[in-house]
């Protein structure tokens, strides 16, 4: 594998406040690879990488890829979170919680009031009319002007989208509210596996709680059709995540460097800026400033 250049980010929650640059070989593991029973092998390191960043790591291998004579760091811990697709739509509801279970009939009763449709989108016709749609959504998003990670609009992405609709793996919703599309969510295949990568909504209906109630609807089509064996929530941590799995694993992001000065010196001041946001996040929360907090930050 090629090293590519990927930033050590100093993040106080989504925000990004600088960035270190490092080249590194990259290793994103697929949620099958972190259902297995080994952990991976690590790719030869090019003369120029300054090390590995591995995502979707089972806790449980991390001690055996820290001894490979790197410096080990670890970004963050999380439960990589599934749907499995396959147990009927009856359990899927049996599994959610009570409290999801009424607030999603809430949001989903509030927005049927203003007319809300939901529409499913596979075929490669019909992608492309979700594309048109849902990039000028994108733009407007959180994931957009926070995280960089909207739905592309560039030629390329195109192509791959339109590739794997023919061969049926990728699925697609908008939430639409008088024909205004107000949440997207697009899921590429891996396998027998549908990837959450792709989820934004307008920040102006936030408070209907789109992006949820889009979700809720796409798990059920997704049940209710058969193709597919698992929803991949895929890294990180999250509350919808959370709310809609039906099964976990325990994973972390590590950071593997070569055990360079300049290495040794960045993750030091990478180690000590995670600890203050740590500390700064556990006082907002002791006084119970949350919700002003996130105001801020987006």
């Amino acid at each position: 594998m090629n090293a590519v250049t990927l930033p050590l980010k100093f993040q106080i929650g989504a925000r990004t406040l600088f960035a270190l640059p490092r080249r590194l070989v990259r290793l994103g593991l697929s949620l099958d690879d972190a259902l297995g029973a080994a952990p991976p092998a690590l790719p030869p390191l090019p003369r120029e990488a300054d090390g590995y960043s591995v995502t979707s790591l089972p806790a449980a291998w991390a001690a055996a890829l820290r001894a490979q004579g790197l410096i080990a760091f670890e970004r963050q811990a999380y439960t990589r979170c599934y749907a499995d697709l396959r147990q009927g739509e009856a359990a899927f509801l049996a599994g959610l919680s009570a409290n999801t279970r009424s607030g999603i009939k809430r949001k989903a009763r509030k927005l049927a009031g203003l007319g809300m449709v939901v529409r499913a989108y596979r075929t490669p016709d019909e992608l492309a009319a979700f594309h048109a749609l849902a990039v000028p959504l994108a733009a407007r998003t959180y994931q957009a002007r926070l995280l960089g990670s909207a739905l592309p609009s560039d030629a390329g992405f195109t192509a791959t989208m339109l590739r794997l609709a023919a061969a049926d793996q990728v699925r697609a919703w908008l939430l639409l509210i008088d024909g205004r599309a107000i949440a997207y969510l697009y899921c590429p295949a891996d396998g027998g596996t549908l990837r959450y990568d792709y989820v934004g909504h307008d920040p102006d209906a936030a408070e209907l709680s789109p992006g949820s109630v889009l979700l809720f609807e796409a798990l059920k089509q997704l049940i209710g059709e058969g193709r597919f064996a698992r929803f991949d929530f895929t890294e990180g941590d999250g509350q919808h995540k959370r709310q809609f799995a039906s099964g976990g694993v325990e994973c972390c992001d590590l950071l593997l460097l070569r055990s360079t000065l300049a290495n040794r010196a960045a993750l030091t001041a990478l180690a000590a800026f995670d600890s203050g946001a740590a500390r700064g996040k556990a006082l907002v929360e002791r006084l119970g400033l949350e919700r002003a907090a996130r105001r801020l930050r987006r």
